[in-house]
């Protein structure tokens, strides 16, 4: 420690690098205790005396409390800065965690402004399927507007057969079968073609398994073809992609009932 009783060139007093970085004199004491940032010198009267080197460690420290890292996080995340090499790093990793605060902000603030845009279209206040909504979102489900289609009965039987774990998988299935139909529907497949009755089978069986093999679903759940010229929103390009798709799996389905004589919303054959 240096005995001067003049503050040193290149030192500043706990108040003059509290004011520099807009933070108060009780929080740098604070860090002080925490073992975060303690003073590089004291001068003779026993002052605490900072450099700029602890400026730039302290811009770390507040940073990171930003972002939201607890102070052993931070303990734990602080990089010496005694070469250019080490403080090249200390400047990364903040920009890194930066960039991953903003993109998990992004996502909400995405989330959020969707959210509002179904609680509108909705036009009554439903907290369960904004519950479901924002679930749905937070799964990263891109047919998340779809619940404000469905009815209670059908909402219920969802809840209870799937969970946060099942239900992305599921819905990774629909996606992937969705894609599917517009791939074969671009290469001007017939529907009731080969290739487009093998597909029906395919997406028949996801329905039965979306369903749990109730057929008295299957009604309410044919209806949503008919919403995908909704009004336009956060899901317009989904909605597009839907109504697309169902351009294509519609008639290979009927092509493929007819062929077995197979009524879907009766007890089973015509």
């Amino acid at each position: 420690m240096s005995n001067d009783r003049a503050i040193p060139q290149g030192y500043m007093t706990v108040g003059e690098i509290a004011k520099k970085m807009g933070v108060s004199v009780r929080t740098l004491q604070y860090y002080h205790r925490e073992g975060l940032l303690s003073p590089s010198a004291q001068s003779g009267g026993g002052r605490r005396l900072y450099t700029d080197r602890d400026v730039i460690l302290l811009h770390q420290i507040l940073s990171m409390k930003h972002l939201g890292f607890s102070l052993d996080d931070i303990k734990n995340r602080l990089i010496g800065l005694d070469t250019p090499e080490e403080v090249a790093a200390a400047l990364s990793e903040q920009a890194a965690a930066i960039r991953q605060k903003l993109a998990s902000l992004s996502e909400s603030l995405a989330q959020l402004e969707a959210l509002r845009a179904e609680v509108l279209q909705m036009q009554a206040v439903d907290f369960k399927k904004y519950a479901d909504i924002i679930a749905n979102l937070e799964m990263k489900n891109e047919l998340y507007w779809l619940v404000k289609h469905l009815d209670d009965r059908t909402l219920n039987q969802f809840r209870r057969r799937f969970d946060h774990a099942s239900a992305p998988i599921m819905m990774e299935r629909v996606s992937q079968l969705m894609g599917e139909a517009l791939r074969l529907q671009a290469e001007g497949v017939p529907p009731a073609g080969e290739r487009g009755m093998a597909f029906a089978e395919k997406y028949w069986a996801m329905v039965l398994d979306f369903t749990g093999g109730d057929t008295a679903m299957l009604a309410d759940l044919m209806k949503l073809s008919d919403k995908a010229e909704a009004p336009a929103g956060p899901s317009q390009e989904w909605q597009q992609k839907l109504a697309d798709a169902n351009a294509f799996i519609s008639p290979a389905l009927e092509a493929w009932f007819s062929a077995r004589d197979y009524d879907p919303l009766g007890e089973g054959t015509k």
